[in-house]
């Protein structure tokens, strides 16, 4: 399997109960779907993975898996901070018929690289599913080095990266050392979408497609076929709503968005709460130039 193109990282709909909103969920699938995105990553950072119970992972893997229907590949987050953890979700994640796993480093502890390594092949080891590693240091306390990554790229069904360190230094290394490999760059951060495709990346896997899906896939697509002012164009649109980021702990600023521009995600998961006053007429303010 090979993952590419422009794969829109969920947001989680939850209802005013803070309950998993399955008809909102099926009608975000559907509508990034139609705007012609390459697949459908569920269970990230912007997922609020991190809040979410075991049930609640495994219903929203379900509910997407019956909804896309085979039309792009189902990617879910699996990761935690044991292997033992890891592997029983990703196990039953695979049962459940999702595509690929995207599994995040560790967090809260912070293992060396070696351990990190062992940890990453006793996973894959565990499952047939691909596999896509994930990187975020601001959010774990750890990065995975370049030499790691090529040493778990000769694993046959770790398939890629998706890195979300903001470094474009980063996804360099990544590039390099990864080349005599059959092993998937992708971008994590939004600004750095187009950069990753010319260094030799393959897609993103992208937030800011939430709310303007064909604008990121028109990244995509522009540069795919030699367009490169149009891609670049496209790239820059990203900008506004990339800059609401910081108005609210993650993903407040950009559930808010979502739903303003028309689909109702609800609240994000406590204890982060909603965006209010100021904050809020920014971001109010963001959505309508979107909307003009």
């Amino acid at each position: 399997m090979k993952v590419k193109g422009i794969i829109p990282a969920l947001l989680t709909p939850l209802t005013a109960q803070q309950k998993v909103n399955e008809p909102v969920l099926r009608q975000l699938a559907n509508s990034l779907i139609d705007a012609g995105v390459h697949g459908l990553f569920a269970l990230g950072t912007n997922g609020e993975f991190h809040l979410l119970t075991e049930e609640e992972k495994l219903k929203i893997a379900e509910v997407l898996v019956e909804e896309v229907n085979g039309r792009v590949p189902v990617v879910v987050g699996t990761g935690g901070n044991s292997t033992e953890e890891v592997i029983s979700l990703s196990n039953k994640m695979e049962r459940l018929g999702v595509d690929a796993l995207s599994i995040i480093t560790p967090y809260f502890v912070t293992p060396t690289q070696e351990e990190v390594i062992v940890h990453f092949q006793k996973i894959a080891s565990s499952t047939s599913l691909p596999i896509l590693l994930y990187n975020i240091p601001s959010k774990t306390g750890m990065s995975l080095n370049p030499q790691t990554v090529a040493t778990l790229a000769k694993v046959d069904n770790i398939i890629g990266i998706k890195d979300s360190s903001g470094n474009f230094e980063n996804i360099k290394q990544y590039i390099y050392e990864t080349k005599e490999e059959d092993f998937s760059i992708l971008a994590g951060t939004d600004s750095l979408i187009l950069k990753t495709l010319q260094e030799g990346g393959v897609g993103a896997i992208a937030a800011t497609a939430n709310m303007i899906p064909e604008i990121v896939v028109d990244i995509y697509n522009n540069w795919s076929q030699g367009n490169l002012d149009k891609a670049e164009e496209a790239q820059q649109k990203l900008q506004p709503l990339r800059d609401t980021f910081q108005y609210g702990t993650l993903p407040a600023a950009l559930k808010k968005a979502v739903e303003l521009y028309g689909l109702p995600v609800g609240p994000p998961k406590f204890p982060v709460q909603p965006i209010s006053g100021m904050e809020l007429a920014h971001i109010q303010k963001m959505v309508e130039g979107y909307k003009k």
